[in-house]
């Protein structure tokens, strides 16, 4: 039986995507006895596995955990920058590591918008 602690994890499908400077490869997990693993945890491990200086530059995202527990798969990605992650994750992916926050606007700002917007959506005739 493996040890209950231990958690090992892999990478395969890696490939060099250059058009968007990125690394861009599947995380297998093995995690016996836990439920699943923290994406901080994730992170340094990958991070460890492709000697990343910098652990902003990884992503770590669609884990899923197969039937049964003990085994978990999901997507992974490392920028050769933080300027080049910035520009081209996700602002949600971004927000989730707090490199980036969304303005906040009040609440009647917000309709006023969206009723502006409704108004130029109309076909002219």
């Amino acid at each position: 039986m493996a040890d209950k602690s231990a958690v090992v994890v892999r990478t395969r499908k890696v490939m060099s995507n250059r058009l968007l400077s990125r690394k861009q490869f599947v995380v297998d997990v093995v995690h016996p006895g836990k439920a699943n693993v923290s994406k901080n945890d994730l992170i340094t491990a990958v991070a460890k596995i492709h000697k990343v200086a910098d652990a902003k530059t990884i992503y770590v995202f669609g884990m899923k955990t197969d039937f049964g527990g003990g085994k978990s798969t999901g997507f992974g990605l490392i920028y050769d920058n933080l300027e080049l992650a910035k520009k081209y994750e996700p602002k949600y992916r971004l927000a989730r590591v707090g490199l980036y926050t969304r303005p906040q606007t009040s609440r009647k700002q917000r309709k006023e918008k969206k009723n502006r917007l409704k108004k130029g959506k109309t076909s002219k005739k």
